[in-house]
């Protein structure tokens, strides 16, 4: 058989033989490059997908950081006077805005009662539902008491603790109270303010 085939490869002319070499270098080299077109077109692919992988996790890393933004917290001043007659308290947001004010006349009808403890957490109780609703997290707390009074009246520290017990985050306390700094005169006689 290796006989009759090298006879046959010898019978055929050269120029034929010529001939069919240079198809199929033709063929080699159009094979190569569509090799190389073929490579480049992955290549090309995979940049692609590389692109839109980098562009998937910005996307994603940006979608994060709006969510995060977004959880940020909403903080609230929460302004206390108390007094021994009366608690009241005004609840603005960080500009000053109002969102509550609840008073001790606006939860008892006893005007005794207004400074109670007692009904300070129901004060707070109605802050806390008026927030919830508004989303606020944290506050910040701004207790004052009557001018020249070295401690605040008994609703103050019974609002903080309800409220820190409601879930709200405390931020800050902190005593406003006003210091007179001469101004006019007391109020009382000779021998001061008698009960």
């Amino acid at each position: 058989m290796n006989k009759a085939k090298a006879e046959d490869f010898e019978a055929k002319p050269k120029e034929e033989i010529t001939e069919n070499e240079e198809v199929a270098e033709e063929k080699e080299s159009e094979d190569e490059v569509s090799l190389e077109e073929e490579e480049e077109g992955e290549s090309e692919d995979s940049e692609t997908e590389i692109k839109e992988k980098v562009g998937a996790d910005s996307k994603e890393s940006s979608e994060t950081s709006e969510k995060k933004s977004k959880k940020k917290e909403i903080e609230a001043v929460v302004n206390i006077y108390t007094s021994f007659n009366n608690t009241i308290v005004h609840v603005t947001d960080m500009s000053g805005k109002t969102i509550a004010k609840v008073t001790g006349g606006m939860v008892t009808k006893h005007d005794r009662l207004k400074a109670n403890p007692t009904i300070a957490m129901f004060i707070a109780k109605k802050i806390a539902e008026t927030l919830k609703e508004m989303g606020v997290k944290s506050l910040y707390f701004r207790i004052r008491a009557k001018t020249g009074n070295p401690a605040p009246g008994p609703g103050a520290h019974a609002i903080v603790k309800s409220l820190s017990r409601e879930g709200f985050r405390i931020a800050n306390i902190l005593d406003s109270t006003r210091i007179a700094r001469g101004g006019p005169k007391k109020k009382g006689g000779r021998r001061g303010r008698r009960p």
